[in-house]
Order: structure tokens, then C-alpha cells, then sequence
């Protein structure tokens, strides 16, 4: 949007060759009028799409998932990056590295909070990685389990599972396959530029 990008031209602040500081007004000190924009924002453009759960991890992501969950109506769920006795029974799990902290962290998700049935909006800072109901991740995705490294290979995301590897692929419709939100969300975290695109065709 328009008014974020002459925000960011105007205050932001470039650090070496591969960083953008926005912590003026973003990520350190918040400008709450500027983030109700992007809110309204994120709600236009998804309107319509059944969103009943936003998805983000802590910290910087906390506040624009909340203020745009304000104009969906619905919750927000957040990873967090530390187990803690509030959180009991199963959850999912994964690893994320921090590129502003040079650290890799263990985040979890308590499954009492994320269905099947919930169509879910993964917002990371101030992106939307993942606006998708299940039945249309389960034809555009494809997670499976395998021994087969060639498969591993091709895969959009791959991790170490038990007695195997979990790996997701893109669906070519030969697939029926139950989704695995661990490793979507770390899909969706990783390889955004690659997911949005699969998603947009066609």
C-alpha cells in the first residue's frame, strides 16, 4: 500500500547492504494510525475468503496480527518461541531461524487452537505469507511421508520425521493427502515467494 511505502521511504533506514531498519515506527516504537491502516488493508483484500483464525509468531508480529484481527472479527494464535507450563497436550512444532538475530528458535503452536476446519491468515511482521481455505491447500499441496531422498529433494519443504522425512510438494492431483500445518507454517515462513506463486495460478 501506498501509504506504507512513503512511510518507509521517509523514516526507514538502511543498515549495511541487506537490512532495512523500521523499528521507528514498525517493529520498536509503533505507530498504532499506521498499522490500523495496513489492518483495514489486509481486510479489503480478503474479504469475503472465511478467515476465522490470523496466525503470527512473537514478538513483532503480535501487534499488526491484532489489530488486523480487529477487522476480521476473529482471533489471533501466535507461535511462541519457548515451552511454557501454560501450554499442555499436543502441539506443533518447528524451527524458525531469526534473520535479525542470528539464532535458530524452537516455536510451538498448541493444537487446541488450529483445526481442520479453521481458514487461516498467516501474517509474519507486516506480510501475509498464507490466505487459503484447507480444501485449497490440499489441491494445491501435497504433504507426504517417505524414505525416498529423490522425493525429498524436489520438495518445497522437507524435514527429519520419524522413521522417515515430511515433505511437502506441490499437488499435481494425484495427491489426497491430510495437511501437516507443522510443516506448512514453516513452508509458508521459509519459502514465501515460492508458495504465493503456486497459490496464484490459475
Amino acid at each position: 500500500m501506498e501509504l506504507l511505502k512513503e512511510r518507509i521511504r521517509r523514516d526507514g533506514k538502511v543498515k549495511g547492504n541487506d537490512v532495512l531498519k523500521v523499528d521507528s515506527f514498525l517493529n520498536h516504537q509503533i505507530d498504532v494510525a499506521l498499522l490500523e491502516e495496513i489492518g483495514r488493508e489486509f481486510q479489503r483484500r480478503f474479504a469475503g475468503c472465511g478467515v476465522n483464525k490470523i496466525l503470527t509468531i512473537e514478538a513483532s508480529g503480535i501487534g499488526i496480527a491484532c489489530i488486523t484481527a480487529q477487522s476480521f472479527h476473529c482471533p489471533v494464535v501466535f507461535a511462541k518461541k519457548s515451552q511454557t507450563k501454560n501450554i499442555a497436550g499436543e502441539v506443533y512444532a518447528t524451527k524458525v531461524e531469526s534473520f535479525t538475530h542470528g539464532r535458530v528458535y524452537d516455536v510451538i503452536v498448541s493444537k487446541r487452537f488450529l483445526g481442520p476446519g479453521d481458514n487461516v491468515l498467516i501474517i509474519d511482521s507486516e506480510r501475509v505469507l498464507l490466505n487459503a481455505s484447507t480444501a485449497e491447500i490440499g489441491r494445491r499441496l501435497a504433504f507426504v511421508h517417505t524414505s525416498d531422498a529423490e522425493v525429498a529433494a524436489r520438495a518445497l519443504y522437507a524435514q527429519p520425521s520419524v522413521g522417515g522425512i515430511s515433505a511437502v510438494l506441490p499437488n499435481d492431483g494425484s495427491f489426497d493427502t491430510e495437511i501437516n500445518l507443522e510443516c506448512l507454517f514453516e513452508l509458508a515462513s521459509t519459502r514465501p515467494d515460492e508458495l504465493a506463486e503456486i497459490f496464484n495460478k490459475q
